[in-house]
């Protein structure tokens, strides 16, 4: 999620440079700033935002909102990650959903190193990082109920966001009841990037949820026969908040269909 801009009160406070590596694609930097570390490419293009102490915390609504997604398969079992950022949302999955496999596909091999020595990641035994181009790799990948799409750079979203075909791949990789989740950029006009391309693909079935940050989170199920069901979401979010610490009902109430 890069370009997020900081709180005023993280402008107040220094910054520490943890590591900073260069790679084919540019610079990778983790920077602590007050409780918090962020994964940022770039010239300080954030990507990540973690708490150390709980690394399953979600600061960003995106992310929240994203979890929230998971929670409209009833009890989802296995998980695609394509993009893996700091490992947060992963983290959080992992802690709060019975998930038994894993799957993560990582462009950058120093990504996936930097978020187990610096971001809390943990080496759990569900856990698959597979490093390469999700584009290229998802043919390859297992199918899942649950499957997260969240592909950026310094420069913005990668091209899988936009790529008519890949789009397609994703809802196609989903086991019978699944839900693909996308991480989507938002125009000024407060609709998803490439809204059109969107709307023709998934049929104007699926349901968006803007987010403080600028972005809008899709949520897309398996087939056009599966219904979002905002009561049994609505329970889970509930049943889940004690332990969370945070209440996703407001991203719910934010929910509306394709627009």
């Amino acid at each position: 999620m890069p370009g997020l801009p900081p709180s005023e009160e993280m402008q107040k406070l220094d910054e520490v440079l943890l590591a900073e590596v260069h790679d084919a694609y540019g610079v990778i930097r983790v920077v602590q700033i007050g409780a918090y570390r962020f994964l940022e490419f770039g010239q300080g293009i954030e990507q990540s935002c973690v708490y150390p102490p709980d690394p399953s915390w979600l600061e960003y609504d995106y992310t929240r909102a994203m979890l929230m997604g998971a929670l409209c398969h009833e009890a989802p079992e296995s998980a695609l990650f394509l993009g893996l950022g700091a490992g947060n949302l992963t983290q959080a999955c992992l802690k709060f959903l019975p998930l038994e496999d894993v799957e993560v596909i990582e462009l950058r091999p120093d990504v996936p190193r930097l978020a187990m020595q610096l971001l809390g990641l943990d080496d759990d035994p569900r856990l698959t990082i597979r490093i390469g181009d999700a584009v290229e790799l998802l043919a390859s990948a297992e199918t899942a109920d649950l499957i997260f799409v969240d592909l950026y750079t310094d420069q913005g979203p990668g091209a899988g966001h936009l790529a008519w075909h890949f789009l397609e791949s994703c809802r196609e990789k989903l086991n019978p009841g699944g839900w693909l989740i996308i991480n989507q950029w938002a125009g000024n006009d407060g609709k998803p990037l490439g809204a059109a391309l969107l709307r023709g693909l998934y049929h104007r079935h699926y349901w968006e949820c803007p987010v403080k940050e600028g972005n809008v989170v899709l949520l897309i199920p398996e087939s056009l026969g599966q219904s979002l069901d905002l009561a049994c979401l609505s329970e889970r979010a509930d049943a889940l908040a004690p332990r969370l610490g945070y209440s996703l009902q407001p991203l719910i109430a934010a929910l509306r269909p394709a627009s």
